[in-house]
């Protein structure tokens, strides 16, 4: 991966850090994940690899367990990598063929992190669920509304900054190809 890459994704995972600080002011058992967005829009416009996806999603599952009040933060730690891997598989099948593929992919990316959270949750911290809820189902009817607006917010943020992100990393590259073309004219 080239350092520009990673600048990107740094950037755009501390936009989504501070994001996630300041959601913290939400109470909550699962508050939004803008971070998912984020992570999402650095693997559309860089195009990692596998593995180099599955690292945004386990740097992204570090921030949100360490910025969550959730019920269970170490969730964070499995569902941001799972998220960031359902992101990077429905770009690549979407890029090409659909002018609405960010925004799916951050849809798609989205539902698989934030259900993997919940279905961890459940899994993990069962008898303070069923305290702090009553049932399963209570549980359910408070986060999965909260997972789909999410993965809305999302949708909507990941395809709004796509383009203009993309035309300034593309601006950043033709700009920098003939000031290098000009030093290695200068230099003969």
């Amino acid at each position: 991966m080239k350092s520009r890459d990673i600048a990107i994704i740094g950037i755009l995972l501390a936009v989504g850090a501070i994001i996630r600080y300041m959601s913290l002011l939400i109470p909550g058992p699962i508050v939004s994940n803008l971070v998912i967005a984020f992570y999402s829009l650095a693997i559309i416009l860089v195009v990692p690899t596998f593995r180099e996806a599955l690292g945004i999603g386990v740097v992204a599952g570090i921030i949100c367990a360490l910025l969550s009040h959730s019920i269970f933060p170490p969730a964070n730690l499995v569902s941001e990598p799972i998220g960031a891997v359902v992101c990077l598989g429905t770009y690549m099948m979407l890029r090409e063929r659909f002018i609405l593929a960010p925004a799916v992919t951050t849809l798609l990316a989205t539902f698989a992190s934030g259900f993997s959270f919940i279905f961890i949750s459940i899994l993990a911290v069962a008898p303070t669920v069923l305290d702090k809820f009553g049932t399963l189902e209570a549980f359910l009817a408070v986060t999965v509304p909260i997972v789909l607006i999410t993965a809305g917010v999302n949708a909507a943020v990941a395809l709004a900054l796509e383009m203009p992100a993309s035309r300034a990393l593309m601006r950043g590259t033709r700009q920098t190809a003939p000031a290098r073309d000009a030093r290695l004219v200068d230099e003969s």
